[in-house]
């Protein structure tokens, strides 16, 4: 994986840490076309992962992580998603996730830090199962048919989740259920047990090696207290002073899928010289303007996400003003990573089709981007709603 000095990178700490997700990452490319090819789990991936640390970043210093900024957090997520666009984007919902929650403080202390405990002495991993077949994504208001029946001591809880990314190596895990006495929705964190299995549902165009298959529970137990918190349903919480930022690693995932699909092209570019032309094709006009233009896209979209993580991370109290750039964050990203890998294809021409490179894989794997939240249309009317409301 071809290494070169990044203006984004502002001091020693970052640079360590990225060069930590670099090495992560060059391992991961190798594995990523026979897991792309088999739609399989990359466990490998996952156990490197844990034993490097990497998991711990986002913990509290308190609890015995490194308590790394968003920025920071992007800035190796991004790496990551230049080895393999899977593995960056399954494991940026377990780091995100804590630093969400280590910032809103919106579990029961002891639990969060017990929790923190495992991470740190076992690797224990998080995700979030909301989404379902017949409700729809929550981001667009869907309420939860999963149930959560009062027991003693406890809940049952029932219910079919999708898209549950990270779940062939989660045995710990946060589900959203409607509970049925009083009709609000609950989060609770849930253990593996016997009333709970996978169905091995996931077999997609791109981003085939997340695991994110459907996750059945039939009665499966929590005791009381791992009910993290509930709400009226159709209401989000509130989550004063955070703004969802921890959804940027996603955008950061499909820069750096983008990123390693600008590398590939330029190193080509700079090595093919048919016999039909005196030197190699980077020299052709037509080439440098294709050049120019994903690396225009590529900066564009870099500056932005580092510009707003910064901004993030050092005016708490003006976080929630930026929900409208946070989403553009995620809409430039994600539709410029496409035009990227697009335009990176153009400039290696037919080879870029062949299952040999990692071009068509990348190609296959920024298209998903545009169905990670936030949608593109929310994205578009937050900035309407804004600018309107600015000329009251």
């Amino acid at each position: 994986m071809q290494k070169r000095d990044d203006l984004f990178v502002r001091n020693e700490r970052e640079a360590q840490l990225v060069d930590r997700a670099a090495e992560l990452a060059a391992r991961f490319a190798k594995r990523a076309p026979l897991h792309d090819r088999d739609g399989s789990f990359p466990f490998e991936n996952f156990k490197d992962l844990k034993d490097s640390g990497y998991v711990k970043l986002t913990v509290p210093r308190e609890y015995g992580g490194d308590e790394i900024s968003l920025y920071e957090l992007l800035l190796i997520q991004e790496q990551l998603g230049r080895g393999d666009g899977s593995t960056a984007l399954s494991i940026g919902w377990h780091m995100g996730l804590v630093l969400h929650y280590r910032t809103i403080r919106s579990w029961p202390e002891e639990l969060f830090r017990s929790f923190c405990l495992e991470v740190v002495e076992k690797g224990t991993l998080l995700n979030h199962f909301s989404t379902e077949r017949s409700s729809g994504s929550p981001s667009r208001g869907g309420i939860p048919q999963t149930t959560a029946v009062r027991t003693d001591g406890g809940w049952l809880i029932s219910g079919r989740k999708t898209f549950s990314t990270l779940s062939p190596v989660l045995d710990t895990f946060l589900v959203s259920a409607s509970m049925a006495e009083s009709g609000q929705i609950g989060e609770f964190l849930v253990r593996s047990s016997d009333r709970i299995r996978i169905e091995e549902t996931w077999n997609t165009l791109g981003m085939r090696a997340t695991g994110s298959h459907d996750v059945i529970l039939e009665n499966a137990f929590v005791p009381d207290d791992a009910l993290i918190r509930s709400y009226a349903a159709g209401q989000k919480p509130k989550e004063s002073g955070d703004a969802s930022a921890w959804l940027l690693h996603i955008p950061a995932c499909y820069l750096g899928i983008a990123h390693a699909a600008r590398d590939f092209a330029v190193s080509f570019a700079k090595q093919y010289h048919p016999a039909s032309l005196p030197s190699p094709i980077a020299d052709l006009p037509t080439v440098q303007q294709q050049i120019g233009l994903l690396e225009s896209e590529l900066l564009v979209a870099r500056h932005l996400m580092y510009a707003i993580a910064d901004r993030w991370d050092t005016d708490p109290a003006g976080r929630l003003k930026l929900i409208p750039e946070l989403g553009l964050v995620k809409y430039v990203a994600t539709n410029h990573a496409i035009s990227i890998v697009d335009k990176a294809m153009r400039i290696v021409g037919g080879a870029s089709l062949s299952r040999s490179l990692p071009l068509e894989r990348m190609y296959r794997d920024v298209r998903a981007g545009l169905h990670n939240p936030p949608m593109d249309e929310n994205v578009i009317r937050n900035l309407a709603l804004r600018a309107l409301a600015e000329m009251e």
